[in-house]
């Protein structure tokens, strides 16, 4: 039997419905807040939902939050998020990028996690079994000791480089998903390796037409997205609107080269929404409401000027793909 894990149980696959794809909803990343950096806070339950409720009433229906146990979730008030605007929400147990790490364990995390001061003596202190085990009851209990069951488990590396604790961590996650059936999302920082990545990934045996690579529209390269589209993974186009890293015209156009080359069933697209500069509700940014109001208009537009269905390709980035990608395959 297939289905999704969401944050109020599991869903049969054709109920999840339009999905974007990776955000964060409320998160205090313990790195960040040592480096008193509170643009990248979500810190506030209520305004974080005011930009879920501009989601839902656009159509939206379902959001994976993308926040790991190192990025400082704050599982109860997502939950509550989700009860009070009925949007669906998936979370996500595992790990993201090694910088993080140099950050203090929280009380209520250092429950799970042992006597350590910080994740980075935590990763460095366990097996790879070990931390497999974190998260696998993470993904079959709850996270953080809560009743919530994670939804997909996710591993991260760096710029240009996969330090020796990025992975162990990743194949701690390998081993996971194997244990669990839990779809893989991977962090590509600045979307790079990648294809590393992929080789890491084999060696532990991974299908990986189970995983989803994020930020690849951070390196809007069309080769390198053809070679990891080869291997049958998803790609995430997901900093959608940050126009400091590229233009959406090129976003579209990679995307497009994608279709062209027939991956349009491997496309995820999504905002990694994870300041509150970017939240309109926090500090007047485009927020969670842009993808759905202003970009898919204009992607519709776009595709269908260049000889594409545009209507349907928004329909398998945003509802066949997801339902696809965040599904256990039992």
């Amino acid at each position: 039997m297939s289905f999704i894990r969401t944050f109020h149980g599991d869903i049969e696959p054709s109920k999840l419905g339009f999905t974007y794809s990776h955000e964060h909803i409320v998160c205090r990343p313990p790195y960040w807040v040592e480096q008193e950096k509170d643009d990248l806070l979500l810190d506030d339950r209520e305004k974080s939902k005011l930009d879920v409720q501009d989601f839902k009433n656009l159509g939206g229906q379902a959001i994976v939050d993308a926040t790991a146990v190192d990025y400082g979730r704050d599982v109860q008030a997502v939950k509550e998020i989700a009860e009070e605007t009925g949007v669906t929400i998936i979370g996500t147990a595992g790990f993201n990028k090694s910088f993080l790490w140099d950050a203090p364990i929280p009380e209520h995390v250092k429950r799970l996690t042992g006597d350590y001061d910080r994740y980075s003596e935590w990763i460095e202190a366990k097996s790879i079994n070990e931390l497999a085990d974190f998260v696998i009851r993470e993904v079959e209990e709850g996270l953080e000791g809560t009743t919530i069951r994670g939804g997909q488990v996710k591993f991260g590396t760096g710029y240009n480089r996969i330090t020796p604790l990025e992975e162990k961590t990743l194949r701690a996650v390998a081993r996971a998903h194997h244990e669990t059936k839990a779809p893989l999302h991977s962090h590509t920082e600045a979307g790079t390796m990648g294809l590393e990545q992929i080789e890491l990934l084999k060696s532990e045996g991974i299908n990986l037409e189970y995983i989803s690579f994020g930020h690849m529209d951070r390196n809007p390269d069309p080769y390198y997205h053809e070679k990891v589209a080869q291997t049958g993974a998803l790609l995430s186009f997901d900093g959608i609107s940050k126009i400091k890293y590229a233009p959406e015209s090129t976003r579209i156009q990679c995307i497009l080269e994608l279709v062209k080359k027939g991956y349009e069933d491997q496309i995820l697209v999504s905002g990694d929404t994870a300041r509150k500069s970017y939240y309109k509700h926090y500090d007047y940014g485009l927020g969670l409401e842009y993808i759905i109001g202003k970009w898919v208009p204009r992607f519709i537009d776009e595709a269908n000027q260049n000889g594409f269905d545009g209507a349907k390709l928004i329909n398998k980035f945003f509802i066949q793909n997801p339902a696809r990608c965040f599904t256990f395959k039992k």
